[in-house]
């Protein structure tokens, strides 16, 4: 889809839709504003947030069609909502043959946030699922052209490239297994590295024995396709003004039967997403290495399958960690902690100072915070507001949970340092503290997105499958540095 600049006013606009935003009790100023106000005056359109309503042959416009685009209540109104309407009206519109559109800004929102959101919005909603359908007429009905009236070309550039990360990570996350193997993602990491002008590294199994990730290898060991794990760098060509350097770890389990404790038939094919906090760190870098932030920043995903076969990891099993920490594996499906753990051990061993990962990590989480916030975790408030800054300005929902010490207890085992679960209760805060023994005081944020990384159903502005939730935030951390 061409992204583009409208410079005719709005009466001279020629498309076959021009958008405005209404917002609750306040019809919004235009040539054809007796029409508009008669849709309030019957109730037809409200201005409730992702409310649309088509007027044909507006008079006084240019355009077929002007449509009005709900806002919801004008003082609530920020650059995330304004995404979500930019994207509804594109999906609204794309299925009645409207193949251009264009989105004028109120006044008030014309900042450079605004139009940049408004771009991702119609580019998060353009992405479909449906790459591997073979219907010939699957394409028929799509916008060829979205331009934003009262914008500049610095704001469009920019969220298009977000937009276009963040689908990269969503296109990661929604394919099959059998099409994303470990050694698959190393190779489309590789290939977006060096798209994108950064340096990647894989380190392989025999590699990984050698330096002894031994909770990373006892998940892998059950499948016939070896582990990778995958380091993506971005260094700026300015000397640092600070000794900070940035890691980002995504757990990347391309596959999870669960193991030995296999999980129940009923959803598993869902299970190819379990590596989507490694796509996201990934579409994070592909953004990152354009915009250029102050401070080094370093991506590692720990790439397995999680698989049921005769050399699986077993119940029981102990394993002894890259950090030289032993674990008893009483459950084989809290397999994203383990390959985790060896991760954060060499993200520090290789300089990183601050440390976030992102991982579909319990159910717990789902059962917590249901599929609106990402559940935050982290030994360092200071760093964690930074964070939250960084998602609240790019609409991603995030709520801190407790680590307090009395969750320690249920993190015991007679046989090793740690066992790898804490029992039902609390399950998500007793995996985060099991992580954090293995950062020490080094800053360090765990975001937990198993609610938030998929979408069973189809929203208003965003299709059925990867969310690509972290990117945005991921992005703004590093350049707010």
């Amino acid at each position: 889809m061409n992204i583009q600049l409208e410079t005719q006013p709005l009466s001279g606009a020629e498309a076959d839709a021009v958008v405005i935003v209404g917002f609750e009790s306040e019809p919004p100023a235009s040539p054809c504003g007796d029409q508009i106000k008669e849709l309030y005056d019957s109730g037809e359109f409200t201005g409730k947030a992702l409310e649309v309503a088509v007027l044909h042959r507006p008079a006084g416009l240019k355009a077929k069609r002007l449509v009005l685009a709900g806002g919801g209540k004008r003082e609530k109104f920020t650059s995330a909502e304004l995404r979500k309407v930019s994207g509804a009206v594109l999906r609204a519109l794309k299925g009645k043959g409207v193949r251009s559109i264009v989105l004028s800004l109120d006044p008030a929102f014309r900042s450079g946030d605004f139009a940049s959101a408004a771009v991702e919005g119609a580019l998060l909603a353009d992405f479909e699922a449906d790459r591997y359908k073979t219907d010939p007429k699957k394409n028929e009905k799509q916008v060829d052209a979205f331009a934003i009236l009262g914008a500049t070309q610095a704001a469009l550039d920019h969220g298009r490239l977000i937009a276009e990360s963040q689908n990269f990570t969503r296109t990661l996350a929604n394919e099959p297994a059998n099409l994303l193997t470990p050694t698959l993602l190393a190779d489309r990491a590789k290939a977006m590295a060096e798209e994108q002008g950064l340096e990647c590294e894989i380190l392989y199994q025999d590699r990984m024995r050698q330096l002894g990730m031994g909770a990373l290898l006892g998940v892998a060991q059950g499948s016939a396709e070896p582990p990778a794990l995958i380091i993506v760098r971005y260094q700026p060509a300015a000397e640092p003004a600070t000794k900070d350097h940035l890691g980002l770890i995504g757990k990347g389990v391309t596959f999870d039967t669960g193991g030995v404790s296999i999980k129940p038939a009923e959803g598993m094919e869902k299970m190819r997403y379990d590596m989507a906090g490694g796509a996201a760190v990934l579409g994070a870098m592909r953004a990152i290495a354009r915009l250029k932030p102050a401070i080094p920043v370093t991506a590692f995903v720990p790439a397995v399958e999680n698989m049921v076969g005769s050399r699986a990891q077993r119940p029981g099993d102990i394993v002894t960690t890259l950090a030289g920490k032993t674990v008893e594996v009483l459950n084989t499906d809290a397999e994203g902690r383990l390959i985790l753990i060896d991760t954060l051990t060499y993200a520090q061993r290789l300089g990183c100072t601050h440390l976030v990962d992102a991982a579909t990590l319990t159910g717990a989480v789902v059962i917590a915070l249901g599929s609106v916030n990402v559940g935050a975790f982290t030994n360092n408030e200071p760093f964690l507001n930074k964070l939250m800054s960084a998602a609240q300005a790019e609409g991603e929902k995030i709520w801190q949970l407790p680590l307090d010490d009395e969750y320690k207890e249920q993190l015991k085992s007679s046989f090793a340092d740690l066992p790898n679960i804490g029992g039902r209760p609390a399950g998500s805060i007793t995996a985060a503290m099991f992580l954090r023994d293995f950062v020490g005081e080094t800053p360090w944020i765990h975001l937990d997105i198993a609610g938030t990384a998929w979408l069973d159903d189809a929203k208003p502005y965003l299709a059925k499958g990867a969310s690509g939730v972290g990117v945005r935030t991921f992005v703004k951390l590093a350049q707010s540095w």
